[in-house]
C-alpha cells in the first residue's frame, strides 16, 4: 500500500488515465501478522491497464465444478442440468403485473411491488417450452430455468482474488524450494496467480513480457500455458533461479505448480543473453570511444543491429557485413578511411547497391563523395540514440520532506507576476486530479 497509489499514477502517465482497467487486490497471506506495528497486510495490488481500453476486453475464466453442481435436473429436462431464477423483478411496469395460475390451482401475484420479468404472452411461451419450474408439487411460485448448456461457458473475473483461488506467498516459497532449496526466493509469486492473469490477457501463440522475472515464475507459467516469453532480470537470481527453474520445466522434472492443471509433461525450450557491454566509454578525457571489449567482429554486429540490418558478412566481398534489403549493405570499420579506399569500394558496388560505411575517422572528401555511400562517423552517430557506459537502471526514489523536519514559515519573497506554468499535456489522458 505504501507505493500503489503512486505507481498508479506513474502507470497512467505512461499508458493513458482513459486505459486504467481495475485495481485488483490479491490476498497474499493467510494468518495475521501479530508483530505488526499497526496493521496486518494480507494483500497486494494488481494494476490493470489496456492499450486501448475500448477495444480490449479479457477473456473468461474457465468454469469451475463448483459452478456446475448448482445445476440440477430434478425434472430430468433433456436439455440437461438447470437451476432456477427469480421471476420477478423491482423495476414495475402495469403490463408486467399479472395473476399466474400454478398447476396445482394456486393463484400467484409477482410480490410487494415488483413485476414479473416477462409479458403474458411471453410466459405462455415459456410454460409450452417447459421453461417455467412451479417445484415437484406444482405449487411453488414460478422460476425461469437457465439450463448449464445456454450459459456463458466462462465467467466474468472480480476484482477481489483469494488464496484459496490463486494461492499465496507461502505456496509461491513452496514451489521454490523445487529448483533452490538453499535459496529461497524473498518474493516469489504463485504459479497459479500468473495462471489467472495470463488466462485473462492472453490466448495460446501470444507474446507476453516480464521486465522484472524475479524466480522465473511469469516464464514457467508462460511455458507451461504455450505462451511465448521474454524474461529480463539483472539480479544474480537469474543463474540461481530462472535458468534451473526453466529448465526443469522444459524437461518435464518440474510438475508442481500449475503442472497437473495445465497437464505439462515438458517441452519446449528458451534461449539464454547476457546483456552485451556498453558499446561505447568515456575515455580519460571524457570524450566518447569505442569500448575496448568490442573487437572487429562485435562492432560490425553491433553497428548493424544500431543501424538496422541483418548482420551476415559475405564470404567473397569484406564490405558487404550486413544487409537490410538485396541492395542496401552496410560496411564498419576501425581504420582510418580513405578516399582512395572508397573508390576501391564504388568500382566493385553494382549500379543499383547502396553502402552505409560507419568508421572512427574518415578523410573529408569521402562525406558527398558518392551518392549512393553513406560515410558515418562512429561513435557521432551513435550519441543521443541510447545510454552507454550505464549497467544500474534503478529509480531513484526521493521521499518528500519530513513534515517534523520541514520549516513551520516561510517568509513571503517580493511580490511577483503571476506566470501561467507550461505544461505538456498528454493527448491520450485526461487530467490527474
Amino acid at each position: 500500500d505504501d507505493e500503489s497509489h503512486y505507481l498508479k499514477v506513474l502507470c497512467d502517465e505512461i499508458f493513458g488515465r482513459k486505459n486504467f482497467v481495475n485495481n485488483v487486490i490479491w490476498e497474499k497471506k493467510y494468518s495475521p501478522q501479530n508483530d505488526a506495528k499497526w496493521l496486518s497486510d494480507s494483500h497486494d495490488h494488481i494494476l490493470v491497464y489496456a492499450k486501448n481500453k475500448d477495444i480490449w476486453r479479457p477473456n473468461l475464466l474457465p468454469r469451475t465444478a463448483e459452478m456446475d453442481s448448482r445445476y440440477k435436473n430434478p425434472d430430468n429436462d433433456p436439455r440437461g442440468p438447470w437451476k432456477p431464477s427469480g421471476l420477478d423483478v423491482k423495476t414495475y411496469s402495469a403490463v408486467y403485473d399479472y395473476p399466474i395460475t400454478t398447476p396445482s390451482g394456486r393463484v400467484v401475484n409477482p410480490p410487494g411491488s415488483s413485476c414479473w420479468r416477462l409479458s403474458k404472452e411471453r410466459f405462455k411461451e415459456y410454460v409450452d417450452d417447459n421453461r417455467i419450474w412451479f417445484g415437484a408439487n406444482g405449487n411453488s411460485v414460478p422460476a425461469i430455468k437457465r439450463f448449464l448448456s445456454e450459459v456463458k461457458q466462462g465467467s466474468v473475473a472480480k476484482t477481489i482474488w483469494f488464496r484459496g483461488e490463486v494461492g499465496d506467498n507461502q505456496e509461491a516459497k513452496k514451489e521454490t524450494l523445487s529448483f533452490n532449496a538453499d535459496d529461497v526466493f524473498a518474493t516469489p509469486k504463485p504459479e497459479r496467480l500468473l495462471q489467472r492473469i495470463l488466462a485473462l490477457a492472453t490466448n495460446e501463440g501470444d507474446w507476453l513480457l516480464d521486465s522484472f522475472l524475479g524466480s522465473g515464475t511469469t516464464a514457467a507459467v508462460a511455458q507451461k500455458m504455450n505462451r511465448t516469453w521474454i524474461g529480463i532480470e539483472l539480479g544474480d537470481h537469474c543463474d540461481t533461479h530462472c535458468l534451473p527453474r526453466l529448465q526443469k520445466v522444459c524437461d518435464g522434472t518440474d510438475q508442481g505448480g500449475i503442472s497437473e492443471a495445465a497437464a505439462w509433461k515438458g517441452g519446449g525450450g528458451f534461449k539464454y543473453y547476457e546483456l552485451a557491454p556498453s558499446l561505447l566509454n568515456q575515455d580519460e578525457h571524457g570524450n566518447w570511444v569505442i569500448s575496448k571489449e568490442y573487437n572487429a567482429d562485435m562492432l560490425a554486429a553491433a553497428m548493424a543491429k544500431q543501424e538496422g540490418f541483418t548482420y551476415s558478412p559475405s564470404q567473397g566481398v569484406y564490405w558487404k557485413q550486413g544487409y537490410s534489403t538485396e541492395k542496401d549493405f552496410i560496411f564498419t570499420t576501425t581504420n582510418f578511411l580513405t578516399v582512395k579506399q572508397l573508390d576501391r569500394i564504388h568500382e566493385e558496388m553494382g549500379e543499383d547497391e547502396h553502402l552505409l560505411v560507419c568508421c572512427r575517422k574518415f578523410s573529408a572528401p569521402c562525406r558527398n563523395r558518392y551518392p549512393n555511400i553513406q560515410v558515418k562517423k562512429i561513435p557521432q552517430m551513435l550519441m543521443g540514440r541510447c545510454e552507454f557506459g550505464r549497467e544500474d537502471y534503478s529509480l531513484n526514489i526521493v521521499n518528500l520532506t519530513d513534515l517534523q523536519t520541514a520549516p513551520e514559515f516561510i517568509p513571503p519573497g517580493p511580490e511577483e507576476k503571476p506566470v501561467k506554468p507550461k505544461v505538456k499535456v498528454n493527448p491520450g489522458q485526461g487530467a490527474l486530479f
